[in-house]
């Protein structure tokens, strides 16, 4: 189990250290921010099963000295994290535009819209699915992502199908850090759940001796049919969240959401003379 869990370890720090090592990034600065994540997240666990996280608790817990928990503890307390940008207003601003006949064009398609008026602007469209947000401040946010633009009859126009950033790292940087985030945590949640119908859904399809050839289709296929999955899941979920629906009641304030990924990676051959010495022991 250990080895396994070994394994996964380096599967998953691989790929982060690769961007670290590009954003230069070196091992002192990785290695305490792992520190204070291991404080952080051990005061949490030890809180929550009703254990006081002392100091001396989390030292123990941790493997670190007391010396070095007392300070993470501190620098903690002085300097917190900075906000986590949201994508959701934006994100809902696309998705409304993509499928709401009333932004859509003759050929069903995303229509260019006037950025003012009281119907089918691009104001209308914030109004409709960002709540209170001005609609000058949703267009400068989706343009600076790359997003919109403004075509040269000063109607904005939807550049993808995705609110995903095209031009700048940082805000890449943030989904980094969500959706990476969001999927371990998937996977812990299920590592822990005994019971069958709490455990969260986690599929995915691959296989390992494609041609080169055959990827641009299926590329296209999961582009086309993920975001049509999307669309309908995200026609549903503005029904039930508060921010889209005031109407919607219930109790407590919980995040959803489905993400959907698509991946290639040469698959690295063995040595003929590697398999011979496999097959002989």
């Amino acid at each position: 189990m250990e080895n396994m869990l070994t394994q996964a370890i380096c599967r998953i720090l691989r790929p982060l250290l690769r961007i670290l090592h590009r954003k230069g990034v070196a091992f002192g600065e990785f290695s305490q921010l792992a520190k204070q994540i291991y404080v952080e997240v051990s005061e949490d666990v030890l809180a929550a099963t009703g254990e006081r996280p002392t100091t001396s608790r989390i030292a123990i817990a941790t493997g670190l000295t007391r010396k070095d928990v007392a300070q993470l503890r501190q620098a903690a307390n002085e300097d917190g994290y900075s906000p986590t940008p949201s994508y959701n207003r934006g994100a809902r601003v696309m998705t409304g535009w993509l499928q709401d006949a009333d932004f859509l064009d003759a050929n069903g398609q995303p229509a260019g819209l006037p950025l003012q008026g009281e119907s089918g602007s691009f104001a209308a469209l914030v109004s409709r699915y960002s709540g209170d947000m001005p609609y000058r401040a949703m267009f400068q946010e989706m343009e600076r992502v790359g997003a919109v633009q403004l075509d040269g009859e000063g109607r904005v126009q939807l550049r993808g199908a995705g609110y995903i950033p095209h031009t700048n790292e940082a805000e890449k940087l943030v989904i980094l850090g969500t959706d990476v985030a969001a999927l371990i945590n998937t996977i812990g949640h299920n590592l822990i759940t005994q019971e069958r119908r709490q455990v969260h859904f986690q599929r995915k399809v691959s296989y390992d001796n494609l041609p080169e050839e055959a990827l641009p289709a299926f590329k296209a296929m999961v582009e086309k049919d993920g975001m049509d999955l999307l669309l309908k899941f995200n026609t549903w979920l503005l029904t039930q969240d508060r921010d889209s629906n005031p109407q919607a009641g219930g109790t407590g304030q919980m995040r959803a959401g489905v993400g959907i990924y698509y991946f290639e990676e040469p698959v690295a051959v063995q040595p003929e003379a590697d398999k011979r010495i496999e097959d002989e022991n």
